[in-house]
């Protein structure tokens, strides 16, 4: 009887053990942000799995133009740098997703000739466009990289999201977070701002609504 009572915590152990390690391979299997399936996007050559090493960029209006980069290690590690401290909450971690969009349009306008890409549907000075389609394929790139790199604590990265196919005007497409704990969708828009702005980020509810900036933003960089 005394031996038996030895052993047992043992079992317990082991299956206490083994349960928590399932947990964090399930948890390590959750972070790795499968690639979306190609339907997801409006061109199947867009790259569904990115990496900074080989991912896709989106111009021209509609994907029309889209082309393959890398980005250098000092150009991925000024990106990663702005997750240098972990943010502590859901909301603090969507002010540094939108500098860091900012950023990869900074990088990436140079190398797609879309540095001037105007707010909206504006033609830009010279170089490529971008409508929503490219913005928002373009987005979901850049975040997809983020949680890939396991710099997204607080948000997962959904498919591009679709609003006024029956009203509210002409369609138009964003990209989306989902808040990990409450489950809450974000609308990341660009489109509605210069290359290189932050984009806006709020309660896709909202943006279905068919929320717009009073006063779209026409700097540039």
């Amino acid at each position: 009887m005394f031996s038996h009572r030895l052993r047992q915590p043992r079992y317990w152990r082991l299956a206490l053990l083994l349960c928590i390690l399932s947990a964090r391979v399930a948890e390590a299997q959750d972070e790795q942000e499968p690639p979306f399936e190609p339907h997801v996007f409006v061109r199947a050559e867009v790259i569904t799995d990115p990496s900074p090493e080989h991912f896709s960029v989106c111009f021209g209006h509609t994907c029309t133009e889209i082309i393959s980069l890398k980005l250098d290690p000092g150009s991925w590690n000024s990106i990663r740098s702005l997750f240098a401290h972990p943010a502590a909450t859901p909301e603090a971690e969507r002010k540094l997703i939108a500098r860091a969009i900012a950023r990869f349009e900074q990088i990436v306008g140079p190398l797609s000739d879309t540095t001037f890409d105007a707010p909206e549907n504006d033609a830009p000075e010279r170089g490529y466009g971008m409508d929503c389609i490219d913005e928002s394929t373009n987005t979901t790139t850049y975040l997809r990289l983020l949680a890939k790199a396991g710099l997204l604590r607080w948000h997962r990265v959904e498919a591009p999201a679709t609003r006024g196919w029956f009203m509210l005007g002409a369609p138009h497409s964003t990209a989306v977070l989902r808040e990990r704990h409450s489950g809450l969708l974000w609308a990341v828009d660009s489109w509605f701002f210069a290359n290189g702005e932050p984009p806006v980020l709020l309660p896709l509810e909202e943006w279905r609504n068919g929320w717009r900036p009073r006063h779209p933003a026409n700097t540039r960089h």
